[in-house]
């Protein structure tokens, strides 16, 4: 017997941060970009299969993307598939995106994340946290 349970659907919310790096954006872009990269510092696992489609793994379940847009050592978009590896209407994403100042040398790193939340407080400390991880990983 199969029983189905009513899908809601949760309000997205589009949460927007910039932060500052000491680092250059050549160096940081692979960290945004590579499954070595986003595994250090950005999930707990990520690997890529031969049709460009990474898996992002946090706690121990898979979650599926692939990079609809990206220009190098400036911006990559990681748009999300559903359940069933497809691409929907109004998917989740993630954008990165990498300027420099040139007079201070310093990177800034702008995090968009498009998903649905219950909390953007807790989305604002989850990014927090992670941006101090890649900081910690690249010492900037």
């Amino acid at each position: 017997m199969c029983r189905t349970q009513p899908r809601f659907k949760m309000e997205k919310y589009k949460f927007s941060a910039e932060y500052e790096m000491k680092a250059s954006p050549k160096m940081l872009f692979s960290y945004f970009n590579t499954p070595v990269g986003l595994a250090q510092w950005f999930a707990d696992d990520v690997s890529v299969d031969g049709g460009k489609v990474f898996n992002f793994k946090w706690d121990n379940r898979p979650h599926y993307a692939r990079i609809t847009a990206q220009r190098l050592n400036r911006y990559v978009r990681f748009e999300f598939l559903n359940d069933d590896g497809q691409e929907t209407d109004n998917p989740n994403y993630i954008e990165f995106k990498l300027d420099q100042n040139e007079m201070t040398q310093s990177s800034f790193v702008k995090v968009t994340d498009y998903s649905e939340t219950e909390n953007a407080d807790d989305l604002q400390e989850l990014w927090e946290n992670l941006i101090a991880s890649l900081r910690e990983t690249v010492g900037g």
